[in-house]
């Protein structure tokens, strides 16, 4: 079972919005150096709704190539037609990804039939390991955790990026889904509790920016640490409410550059952060200690 603190990791680009691979390849070796679990590689925070589908699949090879067996490479392969999910999912694989994460059909609102329908035929399609991931935010549709239940039975689905922020939600998921189904959080804010009752991890937008201390956090809470969880959390948390001031990835991408670690490309519809959030994002920063390109 995938443990621990995964980085849905930003997509590094040049100012005029192409790909800037040799920048990922050096925040993938931070976040290994820094203790970082896993990469999550084109999730929402990747982009993933506006990179090009050969654009898709090169960020997955380059990932897997460049970690080279270091830590897990989950790829994200979720769409709202089945049938891309299928084929974005068969090339994730053949490409070396150690897992998928899919995320709910967006826009279309299937019902929980054609949710269960879409997920089953994916995996049947595909035998690689599969996170579901719920976020109805974003999607407009919900998994159900009565839809979760009934397709965590299907062998090669292991798991769901629970990104609704509820923890009576995900206590419910904890107590009523089989052992070797995982829990992870998808709200930075909502992670150390969700760990603290049973979840297995966070898939994570924070761990970007602070990924030791969002690994050594996770530690703490899977282990029962909970004064050291407690404490690293304090620390974070002005980053878990912030990084969401603006849509994701804008903030994230923002403090990013701020530390020197990226370019300012972002694509559109989405455009660089606000002035008006910069002092505040800057707080949150010096709260996690974590330091400018010009300090």
């Amino acid at each position: 079972m995938l443990q621990g603190s995964f980085v849905a990791i930003v997509t590094p680009m040049h100012a005029d919005g192409s790909l800037d691979i040799p920048t990922l390849h050096n925040l993938i070796d931070f976040h290994i150096n820094e203790g970082t679990d896993g990469i999550v590689i084109v999730g929402t925070t990747g982009e993933s709704p506006t990179v090009e589908v050969h654009e898709h699949c090169a960020l997955i090879k380059t990932t897997v190539d460049h970690v080279a067996g270091r830590v897990p490479v989950i790829a994200g392969t979720g769409a709202n037609s089945t049938s891309e999910a299928i084929e974005l999912t068969k090339e994730a694989k053949k490409l070396g990804a150690d897992a998928c994460l899919l995320v709910a059909p967006y826009y279309n609102k299937p019902t929980q039939e054609g949710l269960y329908q879409h997920y089953k035929a994916v995996a049947e399609a595909v035998d690689i390991p599969q996170i579901l991931y719920n976020v109805p935010g974003r999607t407009g549709v919900d998994i159900s955790n009565d839809t979760t239940i009934r397709l965590a039975a299907i062998p090669n689905i292991v798991g769901i990026k629970d990104a609704t922020g509820s923890i009576e939600r995900g206590t419910d998921l904890i107590i009523r889904a089989p052992k070797d189904f995982a829990i992870y959080s998808g709200d930075d804010a909502t992670g150390m509790a969700l760990m603290l009752i049973g979840g297995k991890g966070v898939i994570s937008v924070t761990a970007n920016v602070a990924p030791k201390l969002m690994h050594e956090m996770c530690i703490a809470a899977m282990s029962g640490n909970i004064k050291t969880a407690c404490a690293i959390n304090a620390q974070l948390f002005p980053l878990h409410q912030k990084l969401f001031v603006e849509a994701n990835p804008i903030p994230v991408k923002w403090v990013l550059n701020q530390m020197g670690l990226i370019d300012t490309g972002i694509r559109l519809p989405l455009v660089t952060l606000s002035q008006v959030h910069h002092s505040t994002l800057l707080n949150a920063m010096k709260n996690a200690n974590i330091s400018t390109k010009n300090s």
